[in-house]
């Protein structure tokens, strides 16, 4: 169905329903273009425009690539010393031969020579340590004086005991001497050791032979 003249208006009609029959038949002519395909076709010729959608990708991240590996150390091949190879000679071996030979010697055995009995050894007894005789002053012959007490010993009551120690030559005279032990007084100890040196003694002996010996000498000193 085509609409080729526009309506007329009929003398005598009101213009608002010329309008409104108008609408009425345009959306009767819509649907029927509608059912009919015609609308589409006139949409298409309409518009012909093409739709071009182009999808634009975003840019790929910058890979960095990774740093090359240090390269690993060449080991140097060690050269071995060829060990030298010892040669062995094959020495020939001896085969004993079971057969005696009819010239070989024939030995005998004899006994073995008796050892001698040894002797027990003999124990030799220790020489007898030599005996020794010690100086002497009180022998009678000698006649040795008292030592003096001093005087302002005896005043101030002053005494003890005084030990010298002498060293008795081989003639039996003193050779020199020492205070060994103090009476605690130094006049009794002097008096002491004077009258020592100026005595005469019996020398010491060892296995029966005169030795210089020390001597130790005691002198008392006692208020009467």
């Amino acid at each position: 169905m085509t609409f080729t003249q526009p309506l007329q208006i009929l003398p005598g009609m009101n213009r608002n329903v010329v309008i409104t029959l108008s609408v009425v038949v345009f959306h009767v002519a819509a649907l029927w273009a509608l059912q009919t395909g015609l609308l589409r076709r006139a949409v298409e010729l309409v518009v012909p425009a093409e739709i071009l959608v182009e999808f634009i990708e975003p840019p790929a991240p910058k890979v960095v690539p990774p740093l090359p590996a240090p390269p690993a150390p060449v080991k140097q091949p060690v050269a071995k010393t060829p060990t030298p190879v010892k040669t062995v000679t094959p020495q020939p071996l001896a085969i004993a031969d079971p057969t005696p030979s009819p010239n070989a010697p024939v030995g005998v055995i004899e006994p073995a020579p008796v050892a001698p009995p040894v002797a027990a050894p003999v124990a030799v007894a220790a020489p007898a340590p030599a005996r020794v005789e010690l100086p002497s002053s009180d022998a009678d012959y000698l006649q040795n004086p008292k030592p003096p007490y001093p005087s302002m010993s005896k005043r101030l009551g002053e005494q003890g005991k005084v030990v010298v120690r002498v060293l008795i030559g081989l003639d039996g005279t003193a050779q020199k001497a020492e205070i060994k032990q103090s009476s605690g007084f130094d006049r009794l100890d002097q008096s002491a050791l004077a009258t020592v040196l100026r005595w005469r003694y019996v020398p010491g002996k060892r296995a029966g032979v005169a030795e210089a010996m020390w001597f130790n000498v005691p002198i008392n000193f006692v208020l009467e």
